[in-house]
């Protein structure tokens, strides 16, 4: 029986290509395990979703691009991560690992290499991210979400398979959606996202422009854990902290998004043909790769962009109403340009490339 090993930790965007290829692989009759930190996301995640899959906790350093006195203290955790990837490997006996980045899947990837593990990754930002640069050097292949992203690595390690969209988003009931928010066909629905753990930058600017937006929405908003307010609770608009099962309802009623700028979301988005308003995570908060993924999906046509330090009444109202005078003509680029490929495809694309190495 072949086994697979799955890493990648830190945030959902580490995760969620693994989550959709677990289950393809499992149906399939292979092995899987998942190799996560002691403390991240991940762990939740897989245990919640899949809690027959052997999860193996090790040691994991953060990686940081500046200078900090914790750096010393996490070179000897990536050291201990390493040795504790190398005992894992060697008793699990993986026939080749594929990994989503993040922290955790530095120690991994060294790991691997040592014990000549083939190992595949997987890049969703249009410029790699610093786990994934280091993973690379020991890596059998890297697939990559923006074909953009080329341009920044080995073209002979690398290839180009667009995103990767689990089939069951496409699923999404509209009658279900209408049940769920109570809301009416009548009335075009704004969905509001600010990612995994929310944004109270875009809450704010949202609670504060609320009747202006009902004036043409109705409010779908996931605010992200603990942020519901309840003295906002009115017809028209309705709160989530975050969603599961029920995400893909709420993308069958939703005409325009206003989100973040991840990557995963943003395919998603793309997939379905939503059109969208993106409000990228600043450098203040991040290495700056929302912003590149923006900036790409903006010169393609499929969404708006407002650079967080912009957003303001005006810019959000001015947005939305470009959106709406373009919209037939965003669609109409999406319908042409949604490349991607299924977690199944994605699947039978890792084991050939792995017997071709």
């Amino acid at each position: 029986m072949m086994k697979i090993a799955f890493t990648g930790g830190g945030t959902i965007g580490h995760v969620a290509v693994n989550l959709a290829i677990m289950p393809i692989a499992i149906k399939r009759g292979y092995e899987v395990i998942y190799i996560g930190s002691k403390t991240g996301i991940e762990k939740e995640v897989v245990n919640k979703q899949f809690p027959n899959i052997k999860y193996i906790p090790i040691s994991s350093g953060k990686l940081r691009r500046y200078l900090s006195v914790e750096n010393v203290k996490d070179i000897f955790k990536v050291q201990k991560g390493v040795l504790d990837a190398l005992m894992v490997l060697k008793k699990e006996q993986p026939d080749f690992i594929f990994s989503k980045g993040g922290f955790v899947s530095v120690p991994v990837a060294i790991a691997a290499k040592i014990l000549n593990i083939k190992i595949i990754i997987h890049e969703s930002d249009v410029t790699p991210g610093l786990a994934n640069k280091i993973s690379l050097k020991f890596a059998t292949k890297l697939y990559t979400n923006f074909e953009e992203t080329l341009k920044f690595v080995d073209k002979q390690k690398a290839d180009y398979v667009g995103s990767i969209i689990r089939d069951d988003l496409f699923l999404g009931d509209v009658n279900k959606g209408y049940d769920l928010t109570g809301f009416n066909q009548d009335k075009k629905v704004l969905l509001i996202m600010g990612g995994s753990l929310g944004s109270k930058k875009i809450n704010e600017i949202i609670r504060q422009n609320l009747s202006s937006l009902l004036a043409s929405y109705q409010i779908v908003h996931l605010t992200g854990k603990g942020l519901v307010d309840q003295s906002y609770d009115q017809p028209g608009y309705i709160q989530y902290e975050y969603v599961s099962d029920e995400l893909m309802h709420l993308y069958a009623i939703s005409d325009t998004i206003i989100s973040r700028a991840g990557a995963n979301s943003i395919y998603e988005f793309l997939a379905l043909k939503k059109p969208m308003l993106l409000i990228p995570l600043g450098l203040d908060q991040s290495r700056g790769d929302q912003i590149e993924n923006a900036k790409v999906f903006e010169k393609a046509g499929y969404a708006k962009v407002i650079q967080e330090d912009y957003l303001n009444h005006s810019t959000l109202l001015e947005s939305l109403n470009d959106i709406e005078f373009e919209r037939d003509e965003m669609v109409q680029k999406m319908s042409k340009n949604a490349f991607h490929y299924t977690p199944e495809r994605l699947l039978d694309k890792m084991l050939q490339d792995i017997k071709s190495k």
